[in-house]
C-alpha cells in the first residue's frame, strides 16, 4: 500500500473502540493492539514526535496496511 493510500486510511479510522493490526508489506501481522479510541491511539504512531523510541519508529517505517 502507498503512503497517500495509508494516509486516506488513518483519516477513515473510527473514534470507537476496538482492535488495530499492522501488516508489513508480504501480508505478515507486525502488531496487534487495543484501544479505547482507534483514532486517536492509531494516529499517535505516526505523528513525527522525537520522543518516540527507535522501536516504535522501526515498526512504523515497516507498516504497510492497518485493519481493525
Amino acid at each position: 500500500m502507498a503512503l497517500s493510500n495509508l494516509t486516506s486510511l488513518l483519516k477513515t479510522l473510527p473514534s470507537n473502540p476496538g482492535v488495530y493490526q499492522y501488516f508489513d508489506k508480504d501480508g505478515k501481522i507486525i502488531y496487534i493492539g487495543k484501544a479505547k479510541n482507534l483514532k486517536k491511539r492509531v494516529l499517535s504512531y505516526f505523528n513525527k514526535d522525537t520522543s518516540q523510541s527507535g522501536k516504535v519508529r522501526v515498526l512504523v517505517s515497516k507498516i504497510a496496511d492497518i485493519r481493525w
